[in-house]
C-alpha cells in the first residue's frame, strides 16, 4: 500500500523560500516518476513539477526558474525547493506519481505566502 507523507509547509513572506518534503513508502521508489501538485484555495489541483527515475525534470510555466524538484532515492523522498515565493503560490502541496497521481493522496502540506 502506497503512503505519501508531505511536510515542511508554513507561512512565509513574499520573496521568501521554503522546502517541502514527501516521504514515500510501499513502492520501489527509485523506479517511480514523481511529481508535486498543488491546490490553491477554491481552485482545482494542478501539476507543479515532475522528476523521472532518471532525474529529468519538468515544471509548470508559473514556477519555472523559481522552484526545483529533487529526489533522494536512498531516503525514498522527493523535495520541492521553492524560492522567490509569491502570494499566488499559496496552496496545499501534494506529492504523487507523475502523470496525474495514481496513488491515494496524502494529507498535503499547506504553504501560505503573505504579501
Amino acid at each position: 500500500q502506497v503512503q505519501l507523507v508531505e511536510s515542511g509547509g508554513g507561512l512565509v513572506q513574499a520573496g521568501g523560500s521554503l522546502r517541502v518534503s514527501c516521504a514515500v513508502s510501499g513502492i520501489t521508489f527509485r523506479f517511480a516518476g514523481m511529481a508535486w501538485y498543488r491546490q490553491p484555495p477554491g481552485k482545482q489541483r494542478e501539476l507543479v513539477a515532475q522528476i523521472s527515475p532518471g532525474y529529468a525534470t519538468t515544471y509548470a510555466i508559473s514556477v519555472k526558474g523559481r522552484f526545483t524538484i529533487s529526489r533522494v532515492n536512498a531516503e525514498n523522498t522527493v523535495y520541492l525547493q521553492m524560492n522567490s515565493l509569491k502570494p499566488e503560490d499559496t496552496a496545499v502541496y501534494y506529492c504523487n506519481s507523475a502523470g496525474g497521481g495514481a496513488w491515494p493522496w496524502g494529507q498535503g502540506t499547506q504553504v501560505t505566502v503573505s504579501s
